[in-house]
């Protein structure tokens, strides 16, 4: 009996853990499940001041998207398309909020450039991927891009592509997690699962 308590407790230390870690590739991650709640960690905003994740979530429901930065191209036509239908995600009573590796600074051109009106935060660090089980190793090609982006502070990782729906509690309601990242949810999609979450 105490061997299998101390494999029970052994198997829920390593899950813990397991959302801290960097996985080896994008299928080896291990994300937050639907029911789980979004850690309360510290972020950038576009002019660099610190903002609590909570803080903003505490708002209103939220749809938390992670891309990889605004350097990739299906990160940016997924940014241009949640643009376009940010008007219906609103009506519907929700924010939302898109998190990236890139530095603040870098925010701002990716905010210029692909139209975006909703808040986007800087996760260089990626305290908040690797808290979310989404951060894996990058591969040796993207390095020199990530740190350029990044402004230094990342030369290692990067997000999988995810979409989060969270409640003003920071629970997760819904989730979208692709380890290929030429494949995003669509917008009709997203915008459905929010009308069967109200």
């Amino acid at each position: 009996m105490k061997k299998l308590i101390f494999i029970f407790l052994a198997t829920l230390t390593w899950a813990a853990n397991a959302q801290n870690m960097i996985a080896k590739s994008a299928t080896d991650i291990a994300p937050l499940l639907i029911g789980e709640k979004i850690p309360n960690l510290t972020l950038k905003s576009s002019d660099n001041t610190d903002v609590q994740i909570s803080d903003l979530l505490k708002k209103k429901k939220t749809v938390l998207v992670f891309y990889r930065g605004g350097w990739c191209p299906y990160c940016n036509m997924h940014l241009q398309a949640l643009a376009e239908a940010e008007k219906q995600v609103l009506d519907l009573g929700y924010q939302i909020i898109a998190v990236s590796p890139d530095s603040a600074e870098n925010l701002k051109m990716t905010a210029e450039k692909d139209k975006v009106k909703y808040t986007l935060l800087s996760d260089s660090k990626g305290e908040l991927i690797k808290a979310m089980g989404i951060a894996f190793e990058a591969p040796e090609n993207y390095k020199s891009v990530i740190n350029v982006n990044s402004k230094g502070m990342n030369t290692s990782f990067l997000p999988v592509p995810s979409v989060f729906v969270v409640n003003p509690q920071s629970d997760i309601l819904f989730e979208y997690v692709s380890p290929d990242f030429k494949h995003r949810i669509t917008t009709e999609l997203l915008v459905s699962v929010l009308k069967n979450l109200k």
